[in-house]
């Protein structure tokens, strides 16, 4: 078992570490300012006014209006949400359009519209991981109450060119809702500028606390709580805010907005290389959605002759953290719904792997990754030629 101080964690589309920063703006908010933001008095004032702070720095990170915001528990809620109140606030409208390749948290939803009397349209990808918008513009029919489509790919890292599919809603009378909590703190957003409806984020795929994201209300859009209750979050999700983590969330998006570019050119620098240095030290390789425009942390890399599980186990053993897809999907023996939309007649969904890269990578372990990683596949492969790939686990 490797060390903590040996660990290379290369998953940070799973979660990412919480910045020393965040834990230090959090910290008084768990034992010293402990008051309901919602009581009256001067006490309860301070957790209030961190709650206003921490909406100001995320609106500033999203370039939208602070009153445009709602604090959720994260992501999956916030997807919820917006699908919930567009189908509730247009009675006429009974369809939704999504892509095939969004994440369980909007395609469950999705799939269980048909319980409430509704149907959704899944659209496909090509091989690149890519919509093809005259298709996305012609599945946008009367009826039509939303359209959901991702910003950026959990498992692949493709972005999807949400501008012009909003500006696509626009013209067709539909509200868009784009599910953003891979691209927020990686691609650079100004949403007063867009036709976009509802956006979802969640704090910790940015270096902020689990457990706590928002939803991004356009402020011509009508909304209907998922959460019904008290008056808090101006009426639209009711419950005692979690104040730390939001305050957490505030300060790393504060921080995100501080260092997008100089995140963006380095984490990219480090992720090209080591995309480079594998293609070329393993045959059989290659990058899932190399034909896309991708983010710039992401390298989903397809190995032949291999399975993705048995991988996974060997690369723990170096300490090294990656995965197979998306964090939902552990332990499911299912393969990536992501990877066989993008190719349906091949088996690239389980023997691929996912590489995510976080504002603490260091070119040291990018070094180790690429020392490993040919080793390990290569392992596998001889293995898989002499004995079942089991049996070359157990011996480790």
């Amino acid at each position: 078992m490797t060390g903590a101080d040996e660990l290379i964690y290369l998953d940070n589309n799973a979660t990412t570490q919480l910045d020393p920063a965040v834990i230090e703006e959090m910290l008084p908010f768990l034992t010293k300012y402990y008051g309901n933001p919602s009581s009256g008095y001067a006490f309860a004032a301070t957790a209030r006014k961190a709650i206003n702070v921490a909406r100001e720095r995320l609106a500033a990170l999203l370039g939208c209006e602070p009153t445009e915001i709602i604090f959720t528990s994260g992501g999956t809620e916030s997807n919820n949400a917006a699908i919930n109140s567009a189908l509730q606030l247009e009675p006429r409208g009974r369809r939704v359009v999504t892509s095939a390749v969004e994440h369980s948290a909007v395609l469950r939803p999705c799939q269980d519209l048909g319980k409430r009397g509704c149907e959704a349209t899944f659209l496909d990808v090509d091989r690149n991981g890519n919509l093809d918008l005259a298709e996305l513009e012609a599945a946008i029919q009367p009826g039509t109450a939303l359209v959901s489509v991702m910003w950026a790919n959990n498992e692949t890292g493709v972005v999807f060119p949400i501008e012009k599919i909003a500006e696509i809603c626009r013209q067709k009378g539909a509200h868009l809702h784009t599910d953003a909590v891979q691209a927020t703190g990686k691609i650079a957003m100004r949403l007063r500028d867009t036709a976009i409806s509802f956006l979802s984020l969640s704090a910790h795929k940015f270096h902020g606390p689990k457990g706590v994201g928002a939803l991004y209300v356009d402020r011509r859009t009508r909304f209907d709580p998922l959460i019904a209750g008290g008056s808090q979050e101006n009426a639209r999700r009711g419950g005692t805010e979690n104040v730390a983590s939001i305050v957490g969330l505030g300060k790393a998006a504060e921080l995100a907005l501080k260092y997008l570019q100089e995140d963006k050119y380095n984490i990219r620098s480090m992720r090209d290389r080591f995309e480079k240095s594998v293609l070329e030290a393993v045959s059989g390789a290659s990058v899932n959605g190399a034909g896309a425009t991708r983010l710039p942390n992401t390298s989903s890399l397809s190995f032949e002759g291999i399975e993705s599980s048995a991988a996974l186990l060997l690369f723990d053993r170096h300490g090294i953290c990656c995965s197979a897809g998306s964090a939902c999907r552990t332990g499911s023996q299912e393969a990536s719904h992501v990877l066989r939309a993008m190719n349906p007649s091949a088996d690239a969904a389980r023997r691929s792997l996912r590489f995510s890269l976080g504002r603490f990578n260091t070119d040291a372990e990018i070094d180790r990754a690429i020392e490993v990683v040919p080793k390990v596949i290569e392992k596998l492969r001889q293995s898989a030629a002499r004995t079942p790939v089991a049996a070359a686990i157990s011996r480790g």
